[in-house]
């Protein structure tokens, strides 16, 4: 059994039981892809705070690209680099809609996961963990996204180097971690760093990975 797997075990009987994790897939996932470009740079509050908005005032997707980018801002204004986010979704709704004749990605699911990722790295504003976000929740396509809480406990616990990126940690999670235990994983660590492993004053006197950890030793 490696780290990686020992910190799993250790966090799934603090929080969720990865046989049964939360839905947070969509049934078109360009709804996920969306999601995620607007949760860049922002809290999650705030990122659900303008997706709803968007999709109360553009049900459709084709509303939102023949909405243009100034009432787009509008709509999304809570989650912050509105103008910045307004051109990069009207760009890749465009983009997808040119290359599928729709506004969604479900064909993506016909080819292999590579392509998958290739194709979705391509847009614009989208990198690595928007990727994986979008291959994990909605296509159910194993992938292990990392976002700084995951990327701080997998540095603190020695599961990565310290100076990895996030994007290197997720290609190195991906390697040890089974599969089956990348949504489960993903989560549970996320609620982690949330509730115990804090950037600063982490509670580690609370921490169910205290003997495991390289940082409570220090």
């Amino acid at each position: 059994m490696n780290n990686a797997t020992k910190i799993l075990d250790a966090l799934e009987s603090q929080y969720h039981n990865e046989q049964y994790p939360p839905e947070l897939g969509h049934s078109e996932p360009l709804d996920g892809l969306i999601l995620t470009v607007l949760s860049q740079n922002t809290n999650d509050y705030n990122r659900d705070r303008a997706y709803a908005n968007l999709k109360a005032k553009f049900p459709e997707w084709k509303d939102v690209a023949e909405a243009g980018e100034s009432k787009l801002e509008d709509a999304i204004r809570t989650a912050g680099l509105a103008p910045t986010k307004a051109v990069r979704i009207i760009t890749i709704l465009n983009r997808i809609h040119s290359d599928f004749g729709e506004y969604s990605i479900k064909a993506l699911a016909n080819h292999d996961r590579e392509f998958m990722r290739e194709y979705l790295r391509a847009l614009p504003g989208v990198g690595a963990k928007t990727v994986a976000c979008t291959l994990l929740f909605d296509f159910k396509i194993p992938a292990f996204p990392v976002d700084t809480h995951i990327a701080r406990i997998s540095r603190r616990t020695g599961i990565a180097p310290e100076k990895s990126s996030p994007e290197e940690i997720s290609h190195l999670l991906e390697e040890i971690v089974p599969e089956k235990r990348f949504l489960g994983g993903h989560v549970n660590m996320i609620e982690h760093g949330r509730a115990v492993c804090h950037s600063q004053n982490p509670a580690c006197r609370f921490c169910v990975l205290s003997e495991i950890c390289k940082y409570f030793c220090l």
